[in-house]
């Protein structure tokens, strides 16, 4: 029985070394799972164009990007886009906010916390959220919403969806407060 037992003990060791290994390459795939940050980087400007024609510039701090099964960067000092009009080449609207994501399998980007956004005719959106699809050239947020309008009436709703222009949004259960020329009703 005592020679069963030294023999047993070789292969005892050789299963608990196996096990550490196995539980170390667990714990470095659960790290890769998690979300690793795999390459920061600061001083972020990116300019889209499409034949020659710039449609957005986008800038940000700080950009994260990180690795998981489904792959996003993350900008949390701060994100800004301008838009520029396809024709004139000139400023159309902007996106400020707080924090940007960007999901790496989708044109999707979605802008979290303080955001504000204006569009060619002086128009300001506020939100906590909003959505950018560049596939369908929508923007939305399921979050309540505030519009200034150029002449001083402000619209509020509880969510929003518009073109990406900003020219053409659609507020649910809105409300608004609305200045009235008097000379002119009378």
């Amino acid at each position: 029985m005592r020679g069963l037992g030294l023999l047993l003990l070789p292969l005892l060791a050789l299963f608990i070394s196996s096990c550490e290994n196995d539980l170390n390459k667990v714990k470095e795939i659960a790290a890769t799972q998690s979300g690793d940050v795999v390459s920061p980087t600061t001083g972020v400007d990116m300019i889209m164009s499409d034949s020659a024609k710039v449609q957005f510039h986008l800038t940000a701090a700080l950009m994260l990007q990180y690795q998981t099964q489904k792959p996003y960067k993350l900008l949390p000092k701060g994100v800004k886009i301008i838009f520029y009009d396809k024709t004139t080449q000139k400023e159309s609207g902007n996106i400020i906010a707080d924090t940007g994501i960007m999901p790496d399998d989708q044109k999707l980007i979605e802008f979290r916390k303080n955001v504000v956004a204006t569009n060619i005719k002086g128009e300001t959106y506020k939100s906590d959220e909003l959505f950018w699809d560049q596939q369908t050239k929508k923007v939305y947020s399921h979050k309540p919403v505030q519009v200034i309008m150029a002449g001083g009436n402000v619209m509020n709703g509880d969510s929003f969806e518009s073109d990406d222009k900003f020219l053409h949004p659609t507020l649910k259960s809105s409300t608004g407060v609305f200045h009235v020329d008097e000379k002119v009703t009378q």
